[in-house]
């Protein structure tokens, strides 16, 4: 029954991430901006008065980014830029830095650090299952460093570099509080690191399922707003090879931003007319004339991301028992009783199953295996159920793809031997 699709090679996103790997040299994006790409690509800006970076990359390539950027070099590394406070935008910075180098970052980056320093084991858990296949390298990443920045930007921060001017911009939105861009208003060229998610023209991400402090839609809307109206010529982000051309750009944007009003538009109008999030989740579909990537975020997530920025985490459907801390599954072991034992479940979950039923499957697996965990029929029928997950989703989404896989290899294992 098991419906396992071919896999593919990587995910979008999940090619992005692992886009440096095998680089042998830095990538040329003009004659003085070069790129070396890692889990979130450095740039090095070389001026008449020395060179700074943008970003560092991933904690543990700080010697293999330093020397990609080498043959480029031009003079002392005057200043680092992070735009935001995830590891993998900041990690190799003290292996680049050099004395007297200026440390920049948005405010909040300290708290930031204190945020995700607080909340490691938890998140280190849920990043693992997500991630750790492909960040890890010979086993866990090391702590992330802890950075003092020696100027965390609140509003602009102007200056100039020989000979270039510089903007760093603090930003409404983003993945972080202390989000930034950085702007060079006399070339147009604007470094937005991942203030849009980590691929362009996609669906921001506004509530990871790793767990991150949530990002909230207007704030999104208002810092695509301010880069567009700067009218950029070339946008160098997070991931992936830059995107050239105002034209282009102004298009993308416009699409980006035409997607997610429609959804808070959309959303809020479900809110209002006493429509559930369920509901809502699978109902709202963006018109194919502004639909984007659904790369890292979803369209469905997004819905449920404004539902709770608006109205919090008590669904009124959830009823009375939501507001206790006694869950559901405490009665799972009643509804097997009443259902005739864990394999009635199972053979239920099966129907469903073959169907083409998969959601309708797994609530009732769920019940079946919260009583008997090593219910054979339930663990095969559950498998097929999330292979069938894995094979509609067809590896687009990132985060979806990793948890449907680390979801049927937890099963598998707990699976007789064949």
């Amino acid at each position: 029954m098991s419906t396992q699709a071919t896999e593919k090679p990587q995910t979008p996103l999940g090619a992005l991430v692992m886009a440096g790997q095998g680089q042998t040299e830095a990538e040329a994006i003009t004659e003085t901006i070069f790129m070396v790409k890692d889990i979130s690509n450095a740039y090095l800006v070389t001026t008449a008065d020395g060179d700074l970076l943008v970003n560092t990359g991933f904690l543990g390539n700080g010697a293999r980014n330093k020397g990609l950027f080498a043959p480029h070099r031009t003079g002392a590394l005057k200043r680092i830029i992070v735009t935001q406070a995830h590891p993998d935008h900041y990690g190799a910075l003290p292996d680049q830095q050099e004395p007297g180098t200026e440390v920049i970052t948005g405010v909040n980056f300290v708290d930031t650090e204190d945020y995700f320093d607080r909340l490691g084991p938890f998140l280190g858990i849920r990043s693992g299952k997500l991630w750790a296949s492909m960040t890890r390298r010979d086993g866990p990443p090391p702590k992330p460093p802890r950075i003092i920045p020696d100027h965390m930007v609140e509003t602009v921060h102007a200056f100039e570099q020989g000979g270039r001017k510089f903007e760093v911009v603090k930003t409404p939105g983003g993945e972080t509080l202390c989000s930034i861009f950085v702007w060079m208003p006399e070339e147009k060229i604007i470094f937005t690191g991942n203030l849009f998610g980590p691929v362009w023209r996609s669906m921001p991400n506004l509530v990871t399922m790793r767990g991150d402090r949530p990002r909230l839609v207007r704030a999104y809307l208002q810092s695509l707003e301010h880069v567009r109206a700067l009218e950029p010529e070339l946008v160098i982000t997070g991931h992936g090879d830059p995107i050239r051309g105002a034209a282009t750009i102004r298009a993308d944007l416009d699409r980006m931003h035409a997607a997610v009003t429609y959804i808070e538009r959309e959303t809020i109008a479900g809110m209002n007319a006493g429509r559930h999030v369920q509901d809502l989740m699978r109902e709202i579909v963006l018109p194919e004339d502004i639909r984007i990537g659904e790369f890292h975020g979803k369209t469905s997530w997004v819905v449920r991301a404004i539902w709770e920025e608006n109205a919090g985490w008590f669904h009124y459907e959830d009823g009375t028992t939501a507001l206790y801390g006694l869950p559901r599954s405490t009665v799972y072991p009643d509804l097997v009783e009443l259902a005739g034992g864990a394999g009635a479940l199972a053979a239920r979950a099966h129907v469903h199953a073959a169907a083409g039923r998969p959601l309708e499957a797994l609530h009732l697996l769920d019940i079946a295996l919260g009583v008997a965990p090593d219910h054979e029929a339930a663990l095969t029928v559950k498998k097929a159920a999330l292979e069938q997950l894995l094979a509609r989703s067809d590896s687009t989404n990132l985060s979806e793809t990793m948890w449907l896989k680390a979801e049927i290899a937890d099963t598998d294992k707990r699976l007789p031997a064949a």
